[in-house]
Order: structure tokens, then C-alpha cells, then sequence
């Protein structure tokens, strides 16, 4: 019994970049340094979580089993202004051709078309600063830090469409493979039954006198794939990119013609602009006809077509004329615009307190906000200096006027993480 062959080409993972480490509280305590001053240093950031192309990658099958990613944390600030190490990044490797789209806004965000391209999926978190920036004229020992930000958590979905500029179609066993492999370095699988094929291959076809180009065997058309029948929707997003179609036609076949069409029916279907799309009409295996019987159905064919070639992908009969007409037919069709990366994906944005009030109870609220719990943390309140700072920052944040909206009065009890404390209008 043979193996099934898994070929993936659309996955969700989650991503989560690492946060910030805090900044320290630290001071200055050398023997004949009296009275030192602060001296704690800043978080490291966090490490981001980074998509980058590798032509070594086919299919999207790691992430079928693997589809959580986090980086590391920085870490936290040390004495003597000693940095926190930043965190590494994480590297995700996918294959060319790789859409990324946030899942929530189902936005394209980036596009990975070439070997190395990278894009930030989620940056990491900056370090918070150390008590060593916060030292004033009228404050030369300050017994707070900056938190570190937060790394930020993402659903995103992975869609491969093969980058290529040549795609070949046909129903299964016309020859496709045969015809990528004699041209090319690509070593498909080969053999007479249906679906041999169930990863589209590459091949690239050098020229001497120029760049050459990139041929895909796109497998799974059959009648009904545009219904997903077969492997047809796995397959059909990989001709998207393509600029021009090679429709291969097994002309030993019964009926030739009703081969021809039953693919162009499915393609007419999928693409909406399948007639604005350049194609060439190859008729294969004419070294299994007679020179006349070939003759005839070529001349079918060409009410369909004046671009049409008769070869053989076994005998390489016809083969390099086909080669060196595509080369040629291909200068003159420009290339697809690709889609770039957003750039305010890269853009370093600042964090923005977010925080929410719960009532429990007569006069008594509780402010629920990760970043401003861990700033609390990171205050000493019996300095009210500090304590002072941090009720500043509550009242820029927000959290004071809302805190009058939903009714908190003088005497109040808020609470904030562990602490409790009473509610000052005047604060």
C-alpha cells in the first residue's frame, strides 16, 4: 500500500514575541562613594518573532504539527548601569511564495518572494528603564523603574502560492512531470496513474543567453476541482502567480479535445480573468501517433490557438523549440506586481496603558491593567516620591477620571494588583 504524500499549503499558527525585561532599582554603595547616587540599569528588549523565505522549504507540513511560537523575554536591568541582555530572535522559516495575513482583519501583511526576505510578524517588547534616568535636582534618589513593554501576540495565516513563471496544466498523466524534469534540474515522481503528482515541483530552466525562468507543475485539476474536488483547491491558488500557462494535452489519449477543455472549464471558473492570462496549447506524446494522426488533431486545435506545439517530453521531440519560444514569449509579458510588507508593521509604536475598573462593591474599584501593575511593582511606595510618580501616571493614563465617572468618592477604597488604597480627588 502506498504512503499517502501530505502537501500543506494554507496553516493558522499563533505567534508571541518576548516582553521587555524591567529596568532595575539599584544604587551606588562603593566604599568611598558616600551617599551614591542610582546606578540600576535598563530591561533588554525582547526578542521578535521574525518570518523569514527559504527556498530549502516546499510545503507548510511543519506547522501542522508545531503552530505556537514565543520568543524569549529580555532580561532585567542590573546594578552598576549594567544592561539587561536582549532577548533573540526567533526565526520562522517558510517557504518562497508564503502570504502572511493577519486572521483577525484577514489583511495581507507581507509577502515573502525572495530567498532571505524577512518580516517582523511581531516585534519584541522594549526594555524598561533603570532608576538611573529618573535621578532630578530635587530627586537624586529615585525608588522607581520603567517596566518593560510587552510583546505582542498574534493569529496569523500562512498561505503558500508558488512563485513561478510558467505553469503547467493538464489533466494527470499528461506528462507534465516528464516535460518539468527533461528541462530541468527537478526531480519529480513519475509514473502512469492518476495523481502521482500531489506537490506542485519547481524546476528552474537555465538559458544561455539569458536569466532563464521557473516552471511549475501544477497537479490536482481535474473535472470538478474548482468544487475542490481532487486535490483542485489545494492547486489552483498556484497558478495565481504564474504569467503564462503551458496547457499540456495528451494527444494519445481517446478524446484529446474533451481533455483540453475540461481543464480550461475549471480554470475558466477559478479565474476570473483566465481569457487576459497568455497561454500556449502544447500537444504531448506525439511519439505514440502516426505523423498524419498527429497533423489532425493539431489542426482541431488551432481554432483555439496559433501558439500550439507538437512534443514529445519522452524523445525531447519539439521540446527545445518549445523551451527557447517561452523564453522569448516571456520577455515581453511583465512581471506581477508583488505585494511588500507594511511598513507600519515594522514601525516601532509605543505601548499605550490599557486598563479596565471592576466595582465590587460600595466604594470599592478595582483597576485591572498588566502595565500598570507591573510599573506598580516596580515602585517603591513607602518613598512618596515614588508613590507620588505612580499616582501621576494613573491620573495620565485615565484611570483617575474614570475612576470619578463610575462614582469614586473621597475615602473610596482601589485597589491595584496587592496594593489598597484610599481615593484622593486632589491626587
Amino acid at each position: 500500500m502506498s504512503k499517502e504524500i501530505s502537501f500543506v499549503d494554507i496553516v493558522t499558527i499563533k505567534i508571541e514575541s518576548g516582553n521587555g525585561g524591567d529596568g532595575s532599582i539599584h544604587f551606588r554603595k562603593e566604599k568611598y562613594v558616600p551617599n551614591g547616587g542610582p546606578s540600576g540599569g535598563d530591561g533588554g528588549d525582547g526578542g521578535s518573532v521574525i518570518l523569514q523565505a527559504d527556498t530549502s522549504l516546499q510545503t507548510l507540513l511543519d506547522f501542522r504539527y508545531k503552530h505556537k511560537f514565543i520568543a524569549d523575554s529580555g532580561e532585567k536591568g542590573r546594578h552598576k548601569n549594567q544592561y539587561g541582555k536582549k532577548a533573540e530572535d526567533l526565526i520562522i522559516k517558510v517557504p518562497l511564495g508564503t502570504i502572511v495575513k493577519d486572521k483577525v482583519t484577514n489583511r495581507i501583511i507581507a509577502d515573502l518572494t525572495e530567498e532571505g526576505q524577512k518580516f517582523i510578524a511581531a516585534k519584541g517588547g522594549k526594555g524598561g528603564r533603570g532608576n538611573v534616568h529618573f535621578a532630578s535636582s530635587v530627586n537624586r534618589a529615585p525608588h522607581y523603574s520603567e517596566p518593560g513593554g510587552f510583546g505582542q501576540k498574534k493569529e496569523l495565516v500562512l498561505e503558500l502560492k508558488s512563485i513561478a513563471d510558467v505553469g503547467l496544466v493538464g489533466l494527470p498523466n499528461s506528462g507534465k512531470s516528464s516535460l518539468l524534469a527533461s528541462v530541468s534540474s527537478a526531480k519529480p515522481k513519475i509514473a502512469n496513474y492518476p495523481f502521482t503528482t500531489l506537490t506542485p515541483n519547481l524546476g528552474v530552466i537555465k538559458q544561455s543567453g539569458g536569466d532563464g525562468f521557473v516552471m511549475a507543475d501544477i497537479p490536482g485539476i481535474i473535472e470538478g476541482a474548482h468544487n475542490g474536488l481532487g486535490l483542485g483547491h489545494k492547486f489552483l491558488r498556484h497558478i495565481e502567480r504564474t504569467r503564462l500557462l503551458i496547457h499540456l494535452v495528451d494527444i494519445s489519449d481517446e478524446d484529446p479535445m474533451y481533455d483540453f477543455e475540461t481543464i480550461n472549464h475549471e480554470l475558466n471558473i477559478y479565474f476570473d480573468n483566465l481569457e487576459e492570462r497568455e497561454k500556449i496549447i502544447v500537444l504531448n506524446k506525439i511519439d505514440l501517433l502516426l505523423p498524419e494522426d498527429v497533423k489532425e488533431i493539431e489542426n482541431k486545435f488551432r481554432e483555439f490557438s496559433n501558439e500550439i506545439f507538437c512534443i514529445s517530453a519522452v524523445t525531447q521531440e519539439g521540446v527545445k523549440d518549445l523551451i527557447n519560444y517561452t523564453s522569448t514569449k516571456l520577455q515581453s509579458i511583465p512581471k506581477k506586481e508583488i505585494i511588500t510588507t507594511f511598513t507600519e508593521e515594522l514601525e516601532d509604536i509605543e505601548d499605550t496603558p490599557l486598563f479596565e475598573i471592576e466595582f465590587e462593591s460600595i466604594n470599592f474599584f478595582s483597576v485591572i491593567s498588566p502595565r500598570i501593575e507591573k510599573l506598580l511593582e516596580l515602585t517603591d511606595i513607602d518613598d512618596h516620591r515614588a508613590f507620588n510618580r505612580f499616582m501621576k501616571i494613573l491620573t495620565g493614563s485615565g484611570v483617575i477620571d474614570k475612576l470619578k465617572e463610575l462614582g469614586a468618592t473621597e475615602g473610596s477604597i482601589i485597589k491595584i494588583g496587592s496594593l489598597e488604597f484610599d481615593y484622593l480627588p486632589d491626587n
